[in-house]
């Protein structure tokens, strides 16, 4: 598709060149914090402070005066979370850029500066989806404040007041010089500090020059693809073909997976901002976690008078300084201490609390072994809805289905199993071969092995089923798809 096309898939109704323009990278698997983050539904799309999820925090962070719709880079499988989350707050998403491969943040970068520039060139603020700042306000007036530098032609990066010496972050030493003036808050970068060791970092924590790398950048668009055309003019160029070769659906950008694929996945660290005269940091003394393990998700909370955090279905009795959380299943402890123990549907996790950032390896040994829990949920997620297995046997299966309204699953035959579906909460269409009719609260029908079926949700309200499978063969790839409105036949 041309460019000019391109651009015109993302013309918002308002002239965009003097809003900030935030694109949100929902990329990353957050495997330190399974078993609630997994590969199926990573960290971004789950809550852990509060009622809503990290990703629909960050939305709403960047929402409002001065800021045009949060655009998001993401893959195609998290596509419709995404939209469905997003839909869930009721505010105006922007674009949503499709990656068919990850390729870290120097190719996000470039592909947001490009989409930016066809879009009025405002600057734009790339951020991640996965972090905590409690005050939302205090954020938006850091990033205001750093728009005079971020205009003037520097990459502005923000810098988080460190305030405990932190070996899993890296550090940017602050400049002397102000940017684009002396009183601005902006100083120029005068170097990045790899990880450091413990020494190392007590030493910076005493000094206040020296800040931990947020990960979060302000630039305009212009200023960027002068980077990287001085710096990096090949990964500009293939950046420039996956946005021209966007096969674009709506407010949908698929990037070309030929162009994208050969990009070097690197970050924009190590691309463009060491060693650039453009670069720049603000001190920012917020509250501020990036939630890498589950010891920052305890502390992200307020303890009770035993320092303990207890979420869900939990109890815990002469109990200190622990972390307790369940969704559905009971958890009680008894005469423990400093402990984290994470309860979900089909798994459970205890570890000592100084041990949190282990958790990956755990997960790397339980994915070795087969264990299909390490990567997938019980609760499947679909662009119709979502449905999670209950029991499974030899030869049977009971799954909760739940389609959202309107939501439709495909034309398809299974050629090893039937399938019986008894609806529990809403109305659903059913199509079993040539016949189509309705189907209520406490009313149950039979699918035949091999017969064309498919379910609709007609109703307003989510429609919540109960399957139950029996056969040969249970597994998921036995779908033969017809016919499929999210394009999957």
């Amino acid at each position: 598709m041309p460019a000019a096309r391109l651009g015109a898939a993302w013309l918002l109704s308002a002239p965009v060149n003097d809003l900030i323009q935030p694109f949100i990278m929902c990329g990353g698997s957050g495997t330190r914090l399974w078993p609630v983050s997994r590969a199926s539904m990573p960290k971004q799309f789950q809550a852990f402070v509060g009622d809503r999820t990290l990703l629909q925090e960050t939305a709403m962070r960047v929402t409002g005066p001065g800021f045009a719709p949060p655009a998001f880079v993401a893959a195609e499988s998290y596509r419709y979370v995404i939209a469905d989350q997003i839909k869930a707050l009721a505010i105006r998403g922007g674009p949503m850029v499709l990656e068919p491969v990850p390729r870290n943040t120097a190719a996000v970068a470039l592909v947001a500066s490009l989409l930016a520039e066809r879009n009025g060139g405002g600057p734009v603020l790339l951020l991640p989806s996965d972090h905590v700042i409690k005050d939302a306000a205090a954020f938006r007036d850091l990033v205001q404040a750093a728009l005079p530098a971020a205009e003037a032609g520097h990459i502005c990066l923000f810098g988080i007041a460190p305030n405990r010496p932190e070996t899993g972050y890296g550090y940017i030493e602050i400049g002397p010089e102000g940017v684009p003036d002396p009183d601005s808050p902006v100083r120029r970068v005068a170097r990045f500090v790899e990880k450091p060791d413990l020494a190392g970092a007590e030493r910076m924590l005493g000094e206040d020059r020296f800040v931990w790398n947020s990960g979060i950048f302000l630039f305009a668009p212009a200023t960027m693809i002068q980077e990287a055309e001085e710096r990096r003019p090949d990964l500009l160029a293939l950046a420039r073909a996956a946005l021209d070769g966007a096969k674009v659906e709506g407010d949908v950008i698929p990037l070309d997976p030929e162009a994208f694929g050969r990009m070097e996945a690197i970050s924009v660290d190590y691309a463009f901002m060491e060693g650039s005269a453009r670069t720049a940091v603000s001190r920012a003394a917020i509250d501020w976690s990036d939630l890498g393990a589950w010891d920052a998700i305890h502390d992200a909370h307020r303890p009770d008078v035993d320092g303990n955090v207890i979420l869900g279905r939990a109890v815990g009795f002469d109990t200190r300084n622990s972390f307790l959380r369940s969704e559905r299943q009971l958890i009680a402890t008894v005469g423990l201490s400093d402990l984290l123990v994470i309860a979900t549907d089909d798994a459970i996790l205890i570890a000592d609390r100084s041990k949190a950032q282990d958790v990956k390896h755990a997960v790397e040994a339980l994915r070795d072994k087969g264990f299909g829990e390490a990567l997938a949920h019980a609760e499947v997620h679909r662009p119709w809805g979502s449905y999670r297995s209950v029991v499974a046997g030899d030869r049977f299966q009971v799954k909760v289905i739940t389609v959202k309204p309107g939501g439709q699953l495909s034309l398809q035959l299974h050629r090893h199993r039937a399938e019986h579906w008894v609806v529990v909460r809403g109305s659903a269409e059913i199509t079993c071969g040539d016949k189509v009719f309705m189907l209520y609260e406490n009313q149950s029908t039979f699918i035949p092995q091999g017969e064309t079926h498919r379910l609709r949700n007609p109703g307003h309200i989510p429609l919540e089923m109960i399957e139950v499978q029996s056969g040969s063969y249970l597994g998921e790839d036995d779908i033969v798809r017809v016919e499929d409105v999210y394009g999957r036949s």
